[in-house]
């Protein structure tokens, strides 16, 4: 006798468990959450989150002025909103730390609570550093392991903090 396939099994396993009136109520309820889900992914356009391009960033109004500094700024024909604000270690945590950061926007936005002066918060700002050493090792070695700043922990964006948004 051959084996069922997955489908066949989950199939089972679904009548089963939802075949009774509160199982066919969480079906219910799944369905129009998932639906709801999906819809909502679909409407906000979270593919284009996906790339590397700065434009996505500034759809939201929270974004224009780092937008329009970007746009004035030296980092407008090297670098994109990624490159400064992603992990560089791997794709795993660069698209996870793009996650939580949407997944943060996104629940600010629909609370309300977004405040007109965003600030880095303390992740991201590591991220940031740690994207500066990445694109500038070579002159950031330099930097560090000078005699007088050796054994520092180092800022970039504490003095260079209007260079990839220049205001």
């Amino acid at each position: 006798m051959a084996k069922r396939g997955c489908l066949h099994r989950l199939i089972a396993w679904c009548s089963r468990t939802f075949s009774d009136a509160l199982g066919l109520c969480a079906a219910a309820a799944i369905g129009i959450v998932g639906g709801l889900g999906i819809y909502t992914l679909g409407y906000s356009g979270f593919t284009n989150y996906l790339g590397n391009d700065p434009t996505t960033c500034a759809q939201c109004h929270a974004m224009t002025e780092q937008y329009d500094g970007w746009l004035r700024g030296s980092h407008k024909n090297v670098a994109t909103c990624n490159d400064c604000h992603a992990p560089h270690d791997n794709i795993i945590s660069k698209y996870a730390n793009k996650a939580e950061n949407g997944f943060m926007h996104s629940l600010k936005f629909t609370l309300g609570n977004y405040p007109e002066n965003i600030q880095i918060r303390p992740h991201n700002r590591q991220v940031t550093e740690a994207a500066c050493l990445y694109c500038h090792a070579d002159l950031t070695d330099q930097i560090r392991n000078d005699a007088n700043h050796r054994g520092e922990n180092l800022s970039c964006i504490k003095c260079h903090d209007g260079v990839g948004h220049k205001r």
